[in-house]
């Protein structure tokens, strides 16, 4: 399994971006990370700058979010969903994207329970409970 630094991550996400915006094409994983950086115009000056990127880490903004975080997560999202795993998330999701009428709603609110499995999974030692993620997703999709 290969388990990118946070250097690496930022790398990979500026490539992206220059790539993205030079026309040059992209491999499938570089693609769903162009779109979501789409997504996300106010994240640009990030990822236009790899020696900026790096040279940011660990040093974070007060009331910033971590924009390689956030695109790590949009990232991670989509490939549960594409392999549907945890056994479940691919439905569980689509049923928020429905129940909130867009996909982008619909990882925010996802991020929120994969932060909260992996930050109980840290905090408990044991490893992340898939099924009670599946099950918060669920429970986002169809409370009102």
């Amino acid at each position: 399994m290969f388990t990118p630094s946070q250097a690496d991550v930022r790398r990979f996400f500026c490539s992206v971006y220059a790539k993205s915006r030079a026309g040059q094409a992209l491999e499938a994983i570089e693609t769903i990370a162009a779109q979501w950086m789409d997504e996300h115009p106010e994240y640009a000056a990030d990822f236009c700058d790899v020696d900026a990127a790096l040279a940011a880490m660990g040093k974070p903004e007060p009331g910033r979010e971590n924009p390689f975080l956030h695109l790590s997560m949009h990232l991670s999202i989509s490939e549960q969903c594409s392999i549907d795993q945890p056994r479940g998330i691919r439905q569980a999701v689509e049923l928020l994207t429905h129940r909130r009428n867009s996909l982008h709603q619909a990882h925010h609110e996802v991020m929120e329970s994969l932060g909260r499995m992996l930050q109980e999974s840290q905090t408990t030692g044991r490893a992340p409970d898939g099924g009670a993620y599946v099950a918060d997703i669920q429970r986002r999709a169809t409370r009102d």
